[in-house]
C-alpha cells in the first residue's frame, strides 16, 4: 500500500448506520482481496439489492470508500477498486509459540513512541498485576509500523521499580521485551484475549484507518518468574496488517478425542 494511499485513509465513516455497514462490508472485502485490484463493483441498483437498503445508502457507502482511495469511480464505467488496496502481507504471530514471535517482531520492525509517563496504576491495571493501591506505573503508548506501515497501536503499563532501569529514550529505540530482560527480569508466562474494538479518533490517526473502524484488540498480561505482574498491555491491530494463527491437531480416542493447540508448530 503506498503512502499517498495510506494518508488518504483518515476520513469519517458515512452519516447513518446502514451506509456504515455497507461501507464496512465492502471495504473489509477489498482489504481481504474478495474484490481485487481492478473490480468493477456491482451497481448503486445492485448494491442495494445486495444489502437491502436504498440506492442513497449504497451511494453515501461508496462515497466514503472513494474519499478512502480504495475505489475510483468513474462515469459511465461504475466504481472501480484501485491498485494498491490489498496489503502485500500481513504480519503473523502464532499464538502458541507468541512470546518469542513478539521479541522478533520488535526487531524486524520499527516503532514510534507517542507518550510516556508515570502515574498511579488505572484500577483494571492495578488489579491485573495485583499490585497495591498507590502504586505507580510507568505508561507508554507506541505506534509500532512494518515497511513503513503503522500496524498497531500500543500501550503498556510497568511498575514504576521495574520501569526505572530504562529511560524515554531506550523505550523508543528498543522493544519492551528487550529492556525487561536486560534489567534482570526472568519473563516466565503471560495471560492474554483477543476481541475486537472500533477504532477512536486518536487511534485511528495513529494508524491511518477511519474513524470506527474494526480493529483487532489483545490484552496480555505478562508474569515474571517470582510470579509478579511485570507488564500490562492493550495492543490494537489493523486486521488487513495483522492476524493470529493458531495450529491445531485432534488427540485422545473415541469419545474423548478432542482438538489441542501444537506448540512449536512449524511455520
Amino acid at each position: 500500500m503506498g503512502a499517498d494511499l495510506r494518508d488518504q485513509i483518515t476520513s469519517d465513516l458515512p452519516e447513518g448506520g446502514k451506509s456504515r455497514r455497507v461501507y464496512l462490508l465492502l471495504r473489509d472485502e477489498i482489504a481481504s482481496g474478495q474484490q481485487p485490484e481492478g473490480t468493477v463493483l456491482p451497481s448503486e441498483q445492485r448494491l442495494a439489492g445486495i444489502h437491502g437498503v436504498s440506492r442513497v445508502t449504497v451511494r453515501r457507502a461508496l462515497d466514503a470508500l472513494a474519499r478512502d482511495g480504495l475505489i475510483e469511480k468513474k462515469t459511465g464505467a461504475g466504481s472501480i477498486v484501485r491498485a494498491g488496496t490489498q496489503p502485500d502481507g500481513a504480519i503473523t504471530a502464532d499464538m502458541a509459540t507468541l512470546i518469542p514471535q513478539i521479541v522478533q517482531m520488535g526487531r524486524q520492525t520499527s516503532a514510534r513512541l507517542l507518550s510516556f509517563s508515570y502515574g498511579t496504576a488505572p484500577a483494571h491495571v492495578r488489579a491485573a498485576l495485583a499490585l497495591e493501591g498507590d502504586a505507580r506505573v510507568q505508561t507508554a503508548t507506541r505506534v509500532r509500523s512494518a515497511d513503513g506501515t503503522a500496524f498497531s497501536h500500543l500501550t503498556t503499563h510497568v511498575p514504576e521499580a521495574i520501569s526505572l532501569s530504562y529511560s524515554e529514550a531506550d523505550l523508543a529505540t528498543t522493544p519492551l521485551f528487550e529492556l525487561l530482560e536486560r534489567s534482570g527480569v526472568v519473563v516466565a508466562s503471560a495471560r492474554q484475549s483477543v476481541t475486537a474494538a472500533l477504532a477512536a479518533p486518536d487511534v485511528a490517526e495513529a494508524l491511518g484507518v477511519s474513524v470506527g473502524a474494526a480493529l483487532l484488540s489483545l490484552t496480555r498480561v505478562v508474569h515474571d518468574d517470582a510470579g509478579r505482574g511485570i507488564e500490562y498491555l492493550s495492543a490494537l491491530y489493523r486486521p488487513d496488517m495483522f492476524r493470529l494463527d493458531m495450529a491445531l491437531t485432534r488427540v485422545g480416542a473415541r469419545e474423548n478425542r478432542h482438538w489441542e493447540p501444537v506448540i512449536g508448530a512449524a511455520r
